[in-house]
């Protein structure tokens, strides 16, 4: 049996990477918190009190993520021979709770404004944060995009979530203050109810991939297929079969029966096991990979919930 690890230098560079990430993410929300306050103070507006909650719950997810991400980036240890990689799981499935809560609390806000809608106040004041608001917001995105693109990092993709619903958010927001001044103030809170709903279905995506991580889910088909065509490019390989795959963090677990000549002497075997983990790792550098040698044609008894369509 074959197993790597990680590329140590390539697990430097996405640490930082994704420190760096966390530090700027709550940076970001502290700004917009005291930039919204003061605009919400000014306005009274129900929109900019929904971007408000928004950011102080984007702030809350940042300090969670930062210490997730500092957790999960520390090495196997004696107690997690896996390493912590799942902290950043559990940080996502956390982010998803906190803005869920928002949601609700802004839904019922915002049918309360309905009910009794009240005039906005100083709206120039308002529109000016909320493109300040963008600005910063779009440059944070820009950031965490890089850092997802080089680390696959799931707690920076879930931060991401929050800021790119600010972003749509904050747009909503200037055109409902354009709206309320030129027509009817019920467009403040209609306008509110649709941020509230689509923020609610960005925290059920963001808890479907957490719990997809901590529940061990497999990686796609298409990354087992290329994982699969990877494997038997070796010459020498017959075949391979119990291919079960995973993630937590920044690793991506691999580990296979690998089909050989049964002639092959042990030592050939494992040479050969060495190759593929090779390949494999050329693309998959973020792996660790288990081999396990089998002699071609050795019949073993299958899982229970194997099926034709995965054998492998």
């Amino acid at each position: 049996m074959v197993e790597s690890t990680v590329a140590p230098n390539a697990n430097a560079k996405n640490a930082r990477l994704m420190r760096l990430a966390t530090y700027a993410s709550a940076s970001v929300a502290i700004i917009l918190i005291v930039a919204k306050l003061a605009a919400w103070m000014m306005t009274d507006s129900i929109t900019i009190l929904a971007t408000l909650i928004d950011s102080c719950l984007d702030a809350a997810a940042s300090l969670i993520t930062l210490f997730a991400v500092h957790h999960a980036l520390q090495p196997a240890d004696k107690e997690h021979r896996f390493g912590h990689g799942k902290a950043e799981a559990l940080a996502g499935l956390g982010q998803s709770m906190f803005i869920a809560g928002s949601s609700v609390f802004l839904l019922l806000e915002s049918i309360n404004r309905l009910l009794y809608p009240k005039d906005l106040e100083v709206v120039d004041a308002g529109i000016i944060v909320m493109v300040f608001s963008i600005i910063l917001t779009m440059a944070l995105i820009a950031f965490q995009r890089h850092v997802v693109r080089q680390t696959g990092s799931t707690a920076i993709a879930a931060d991401s979530v929050h800021y790119k619903t600010d972003l749509l958010v904050n747009v909503a927001v200037i055109i409902a203050l354009l709206m309320a001044i030129y027509g009817w103030a019920g467009f403040d809170p209609v306008f509110a109810i649709a941020i509230a709903f689509y923020i609610l279905h960005s925290a059920w995506e963001i808890a479907r991939d957490a719990i997809d991580q901590l529940m061990d889910k497999e990686l796609s088909d298409e990354d087992r297929a290329d994982i699969k065509q990877l494997a038997t490019s070796h010459p020498k390989v017959k075949g391979i079969h119990d291919l079960r795959t995973r993630k937590a963090g920044l690793t991506n677990f691999i580990q296979f029966h690998l089909e050989l000549d049964g002639k092959l002497s042990l030592e050939q075997a494992h040479t050969i096991a060495d190759e593929v983990e090779a390949i494999i790792k050329e693309t998959w550098t973020d792996a660790e990979v288990i081999i396990h040698e089998d002699p071609h044609g050795l019949q073993e008894p299958k899982p229970i919930f194997a099926t034709d369509a995965d054998k492998t």
